[in-house]
């Protein structure tokens, strides 16, 4: 049963959704080109998108997706909890993280390509360094932040490393965690369209050059849409998880 926030949140999002329904048909009205089709035009190409199609293209996008975010949080986790619970690892660190962190990481793709080759794991790899250091330098200082209080507290009630960890280190590194992937994950998905365009044939990248490289101006931009649907769903991943296990910050 939704709630009256949730029909609310709903309601906001649909107002928004036919607000730029109505921008972009005044647009398409105004440019009269066929490099920009009406939005009834762009749905019904959507709706003649063939169930495998959509399937494996998005499938594909959501594996890489998937994959590059499970690696920068393994990561990105194990470093960051160690830089902030240690003084020593944070100062041998802190210079390394600093000094490549604002190396553009767009930029170092034809690099990947050239170690992993043209294949998943080339992909793969720039998700997981675009959101990487973000992940490493915010559970770093969210586990900083955390009050020695907090720790002596289970201290005094006989708690171990373990409990410790999963009572308070781990609650005060997953705040920070998912709003760095919250924030991280537009990033993501455009690097994953740059990375789509070579060496695949699947994948929403390569579906929307494909159009793009036959003129097929509805289809591409129907692929605009679903591939920003992916990301929309994903972002709502995000809140149900931040709902789910952030509770306490309510």
């Amino acid at each position: 049963m939704v709630n009256k926030r949730g029909r609310n949140y709903i309601l906001r999002l649909l107002l928004v959704f036919l607000g730029m329904n109505a921008v972009w048909y005044a647009a398409y009205l105004l440019v009269h080109h066929p490099i920009l089709p009406s939005p009834l035009g762009v749905y019904q190409a959507m709706g003649q998108l063939g169930g495998r199609d959509i399937v494996l293209n998005v499938g594909y996008s959501l594996m890489r997706i998937f994959a590059g975010v499970l690696l920068a949080l393994v990561v990105g986790l194990m470093i960051g909890l160690l830089m902030g619970r240690s003084a020593l690892w944070n100062k041998l660190l802190d210079p390394v993280v600093y000094l490549t962190y604002p190396v553009p990481k767009i930029a170092l793709l034809p690099v990947a390509m050239l170690f992993f080759g043209l294949g998943e794991t080339s992909k793969i790899f720039m998700i997981m360094l675009i959101l990487l250091f973000q992940i490493i330098i915010s559970v770093r200082d969210g586990v900083k932040a955390i009050p020695a209080s907090t720790y002596d507290v289970l201290t005094s009630i006989g708690a171990g490393a373990g409990q410790k960890f999963w009572h308070v280190t781990l609650p005060g590194a997953l705040s920070v965690i998912l709003s760095t992937i919250r924030i991280s994950l537009g990033t993501a998905i455009s690097v994953l369209f740059f990375t789509e365009i070579y060496g695949t044939e699947h994948g929403m990248g390569f579906f929307i050059m494909d159009a793009w490289l036959r003129l097929d101006y509805p289809q591409m931009y129907a692929g605009i849409l679903l591939f920003s649907l992916v990301g929309f769903v994903l972002f709502l991943l995000v809140d149900l998880l931040d709902y789910r296990f952030m509770k306490w910050r309510k």
